[in-house]
Formats: C-alpha cells, sequence, structure tokens
C-alpha cells in the first residue's frame, strides 16, 4: 500500500424505531450515547486552543499537504478494542424501520473478501466490537445470510468514543467498497487534525495489508514542501490513490485545483465530527467537499458527541441515514485513578510537577496545557530544570515536527510530552500510564469546566485494558471550580493528595 493525500466526510441523520443490540465484541472505549433516541448529528471541534491561555489552541486547517509514511501503533491488543466492550449497549435508529436488521458475531459473517479478512486477523481483530458487529452489516450492506452487497448501502451516523471500534468501522467500509485495480479515488476520510488523518492512514494500511489498495495523506506542509510537491504533481499528474484521508482545507485545495477527480468516490467518512463543528471553517469546508461527489455517495459520520451544532452538520451532510449510539459507562474513567493537588500559587504549579517527575517512576506521560504560549513556556521550564521533554501543538509548529515529536514519543524515544489539546482527541499512544492536567480544561469562550476534552485528555490513558493515572493541579478558587464541575459531571470523586510524597504512596497501594 502507498502514502498519500487527501479526505473528506458526510454525516446522516433519520427518524425510525430503535432496537437495542447486544452484539458480541471484545471491547470498546469511552463511547457514550447523548440522550434517548435523538436522530441526528453535526460534525465538528475544535483542535487546538487559541493563543490566549483562556482559549484553546485553533489549529488553522490551511490547504497545504505531506506524505507521511508514520508506523501503525500496533500496541493494540484484540485491535485495540477497550475490555469492557461487552457492558455497552448499542442503540441502532434505522432510517427505514421496515428495512430487516441484524448483527453479527464473526467477521466472517460480513462477507469480507479473504484478502481482506486475512489483513483483520493479521490486525488480531478476533471479534467484532459492540458497534462494529451492529454497524458493519449496514455499512456494506450485508444480508442475515451473509452476502455482502444485497442491501444497499446506506448512510450511517454514529456515536462513539475512541476505543470503540469506530475507526475499524469506516476503515472496513473504505476497503470494502474500493477495487484495487481501478485506478481512481473512490473514498475520502476527513478529519480535524494532521495527526488524527495519519493514524487513520496507517489502520487502513494495517487492514488493507494483503490488498493492492493504495492511500493518500492530504495534510498540510511547510513552504517548501508545498513548492516541491507542485512541481511533483506537475510531473506525475492528479492524485488517484484509492482512497484520501486528509484534513478539509487540504482535500479542498485538491478539488478545487483539479488535482482530485472525485467523480468516482463511492464512500465519504467524516471522523471526530464534533470537533471540526467547533473550529471554525471546518464544517463549511467539509459541505464544500460534500458537495463535489457523487449524489449516490455513501456518508458516514461520526462523532463523540450528539449535539445540536453536530446534528445539523449531519443533516445536511447524511440525510435519510441510520445512526447508532453505544450506550456505556464512562469506563476510562473508572479505570484511570484520579488525583488533585492543591498548589500554593500558579507558578508553585511547577515545583510540584517537579516533584512528581523526581519521586515517581513513570512510563510516558502527557501533560496538558491550555495554550500554546503555556505549553511552551513549561516545555522550557522543565528542560531548564534537566527533564527531557518533548512538545506538540498546532498552528506555527511546521508539520515536519509535528510528525517527528509524535513518532518519537509513539516509540518510546521521548517519554514526557507537553501538548494542548491537539492530542487529546483521537491519537493513542499506548505507553502513556499518566496524564498531567498543568491547566484544567476551559471552555473557549465561556471559559467554564469543560469536561467533554477532560474525558478526552484522561482517555490517553488507561487503554487496553490497563490502568491509569491522571493528575490534576489547581491553584485558584476558580480552578478548584472547575475540578468539582468535572467531578459533578462524571458524578466521580477524584482523589485529593497533600503533596507529591502522598501522591507517591497512594500509587504504590494501587
Amino acid at each position: 500500500m502507498a502514502g498519500g493525500d487527501a479526505a473528506a466526510a458526510d454525516a446522516p441523520a433519520a427518524d425510525a424505531a430503535a432496537a437495542d443490540i447486544d452484539a458480541a465484541g471484545t471491547s470498546a472505549d469511552a463511547a457514550a450515547a447523548d440522550g434517548e433516541g435523538k436522530a441526528a448529528m453535526a460534525a465538528g471541534a475544535a483542535t487546538e486552543a487559541g493563543e490566549e491561555p483562556v482559549q484553546q489552541d485553533p489549529a488553522p486547517d490551511e490547504p497545504d499537504d505531506e506524505p507521511a509514511d508514520a508506523p501503525a501503533d500496533p500496541a493494540a491488543e484484540d485491535g485495540g478494542i477497550d475490555p469492557g466492550d461487552h457492558e455497552a449497549i448499542v442503540r441502532v435508529l434505522q432510517a427505514d424501520p421496515t428495512t430487516p436488521y441484524h448483527s453479527v458475531s464473526t467477521f466472517e459473517e460480513l462477507g469480507l473478501a479473504p484478502r481482506l479478512l486475512k489483513g483483520v486477523y493479521h490486525a488480531k481483530f478476533n471479534k467484532p466490537s459492540k458497534i462494529q458487529a451492529s454497524s458493519l452489516p449496514m455499512v456494506l450492506g450485508v444480508s442475515a445470510a451473509g452476502e455482502q452487497g444485497a442491501e444497499p448501502p446506506r448512510n450511517l451516523v454514529g456515536q462513539a468514543h475512541n476505543g470503540s471500534g469506530k475507526t475499524a468501522c469506516f476503515v472496513l467500509g473504505m476497503l470494502s467498497r474500493v477495487d484495487d485495480q481501478d485506478p481512481t479515488t473512490q473514498a475520502l476520510c476527513v478529519v480535524p487534525t494532521r495527526e488524527l488523518a495519519r493514524q487513520i492512514a496507517d489502520v487502513i494500511q494495517m487492514l488493507g495489508k494483503y490488498t493492492d489498495t493504495k492511500v493518500h495523506l492530504a495534510v498540510k506542509q511547510n513552504e517548501p514542501d508545498r513548492r516541491g510537491a507542485r512541481r511533483s504533481a506537475a510531473r506525475t499528474g492528479p492524485v488517484t490513490d484509492h482512497i484520501i484521508v486528509g484534513t478539509p482545507g487540504k482535500v479542498l485545495d485538491l478539488i478545487k485545483t483539479r488535482a482530485l477527480t472525485t467523480s468516482s468516490v463511492r464512500i465519504f467518512v467524516l471522523d471526530e465530527a464534533d470537533q471540526m463543528v467547533d473550529t471554525q471553517g471546518m464544517g463549511d469546508q467539509t459541505l464544500r467537499i460534500k458537495r463535489s461527489l457523487p449524489r449516490e455517495v455513501q456518508t458516514l459520520l461520526f462523532s463523540a458527541t450528539y449535539r445540536e451544532e453536530v446534528r445539523v452538520l449531519a443533516l445536511k451532510i447524511a440525510p435519510d441515514a441510520n445512526q447508532i449510539f453505544v450506550d456505556r459507562e464512562d469506563l476510562s474513567l473508572t479505570r484511570v485513578a484520579q488525583f488533585y493537588l492543591v498548589c500554593a500559587s500558579s507558578s508553585a504549579r511547577f515545583d510540584v510537577l517537579s516533584e512528581i517527575y523526581e519521586l515517581l517512576t513513570l512510563s510516558q506521560s502527557v501533560i496538558f496545557v491550555n495554550s500554546r504560549r503555556g505549553a511552551g513556556a513549561l516545555a522550557t521550564k522543565l528542560r531548564e530544570a534537566g527533564h527531557t521533554v518533548s512538545l506538540l501543538y498546532g498552528g506555527d509548529m511546521s508539520p515536519q515536527e509535528r510528525d517527528r515529536v509524535l513518532d518519537e514519543f509513539r516509540s518510546g524515544t521521548t517519554r514526557v510530552l507537553v501538548t494542548t489539546n491537539v492530542l487529546s482527541r483521537g491519537v493513542d499512544v499506548a505507553g502513556v500510564t499518566v496524564v498531567i492536567n498543568y491547566d484544567m480544561p476551559l471552555e473557549g469562550v465561556t471559559r467554564r469546566a469543560d469536561p467533554e476534552t477532560y474525558i478526552h485528555r484522561v482517555g490517553r490513558t488507561g487503554r487496553f485494558g490497563r490502568k491509569g493515572i491522571a493528575i490534576n493541579l489547581v491553584h485558584d478558587g476558580a480552578s478548584q471550580a472547575v475540578l468539582h464541575e468535572i467531578e459533578k459531571a462524571y458524578q466521580h470523586k477524584m482523589v485529593q493528595v497533600a503533596d507529591a510524597e502522598e501522591l507517591e504512596e497512594k500509587i504504590k497501594n494501587m
């Protein structure tokens, strides 16, 4: 399989009867349903917070691109599905309630091509997760007899968090719809960040290992690489890889410059739709991409939340869609031991952080800060204090530098990563055992507590059935109020510790 350039996505919405499904599965992550039988969804959510400390860095999605070969993160046991999947309840809302519905308990029942099935087992996917068992028959048009294509493919809106197995749902959907002997682009996948695009491209290459499917990664580049890419495009012609994965701005740029022809696209995927809705311009770019596709294109939209803004986008992008909701307790919170320390002042947080790293023997850890400026300042102070840390943010950080930092962290070359919310969504690093909220997460405009971002940050640890640790540093009435709001939102009390020594003792006794 080859590396490449672009992606786009869709969303559906529908009115219908709900069916509670208890399909077999190996595991799934924090996928929470958003209400009782709500029927729609829209896409969006901010990638990073703004430059000011009270905002969340916006990572502009410029029409630049650069192929990147990132190693897949194979640490996922059982295909990276969280163990807890058996506790999930899947609710299905069919656009047409009279259509026969069924789920599957094995991948063989999906009628996958032998080469694709071989890739599934190579990736250690033993049994479908709940969302895979329930959604893949609808995505692939599989009949109850296991005949793929017997039913027309339908649009799908899915609400599920990371670890539920949703990525494999739409990746298998794309790989199944692609004719790898036809040298045209047949699938588009649009996501909000460069890091997530690279990760999905890796999953496509992993599951499609035994096919001839070619993947093009469409993400931004710096100016010298852009000029080189244009010269290369002039020599090699348009992009014709079977699957394009990328950010909305870059994908739209490929379409506008006629480097990408969309007339043969059969399936359009939009992942992390809620993050796109919250990022200025991404929702509109996604709609423009959708309008360039054939009318009969199948659209799959996935989102962690099902807010009104997501619902509106879903109605526009994926009309008459089947809908799937994965109802689960916030298992990521129950698997992660959560502590907080009250620091004497904002500056005293750094002293506490230094003590934590001096006393605790940690595997890999991620420190979240609310702004690029704050992340850079903290990384500098930690380095000056003798700590080896990496720094990752969006904005003016070059694409190559972002790739290098994340690849080094994934491989374990670096063990401490200071970052903004660019890493809170979708990106999985198996070795992370500790998440530290140096800044408690705030909504960008209201400056109120942001429980949704908190669960995504904490979800970077405690994955794949392992236990994790979350450490929250608060220093005044406002930050403590944010912490208590998050406790209230999830009805989950965090443990207060007086200092790093007590924290060490608590962790030893876990």
